[in-house]
């Protein structure tokens, strides 16, 4: 399929820092998403308790939803002050300590420890270093990640999730000829062959 001229597009680690700093952040939603309201039932198949990952979390309002419904939160987001509104704008204490596996990496944890934010590179992370979970919100980490790092982007995600997991993922479709992204186009045909 062809996604126009987003295939070489490249946002840099710098470029969404500064959107954070200069509060560019209108992928922020202040309300719970209601495709997340929708299918929660799906995410979360009758189980209580669950892990649940959050791919370039940013400071996502679900995260503390879904901690309050007695879920283990854990996220990963390149920016500290997106990491540290979450937590002042739920008016939550957290702790912060170096992730030794990986350097320059902190993780913020509440201090009632269901939230757990890795405030680093994604590709930093490993099944080794978070664990495993039985459910990710991908609501805007697969559209904002580089077309040239999907693949690996898809690995890692794969590599995260238990065998019984569910993976709820919101994607946009437009003419990605007349937008240049993020959020990129990504077609269903590429979801599968990333995905399986």
């Amino acid at each position: 399929s062809d996604v126009g001229s987003q295939k070489e597009r490249v946002v840099t680690e710098e470029e969404w820092l500064q959107k954070w700093e200069m509060g560019n952040i209108g992928f922020h939603k202040e309300q719970e998403h209601p495709l997340l309201q929708k299918y929660l039932d799906v995410l979360l198949n009758g189980r209580s308790g669950l892990r649940i990952f959050f791919p370039l979390c940013g400071k996502a309002v679900e995260m503390k939803w879904l901690a309050d419904m007695g879920h283990s939160i854990v996220g990963v987001e390149i920016s500290e002050q997106a990491v540290k509104e979450f937590f002042s704008e739920h008016s939550l204490p957290y702790c912060e300590e170096p992730v030794p596996e990986i350097s320059g990496a902190k993780m913020f944890q509440s201090t009632s420890g269901n939230i757990s934010l890795f405030c680093c590179s994604i590709y930093d992370l490993s099944s080794s270093i978070v664990g495993k979970f039985d459910g990710v919100w991908d609501r805007g980490a697969l559209v904002a990640v580089n077309p040239c790092d999907r693949q690996r982007y898809a690995s890692l995600m794969i590599n995260l999730v238990e065998k019984n997991s569910s993976y709820l993922l919101v994607t946009v479709s437009y003419d990605p000829n007349k937008h240049k992204g993020p959020p990129f186009y990504v077609p269903e045909s590429e979801i599968k062959s990333l995905f399986g």
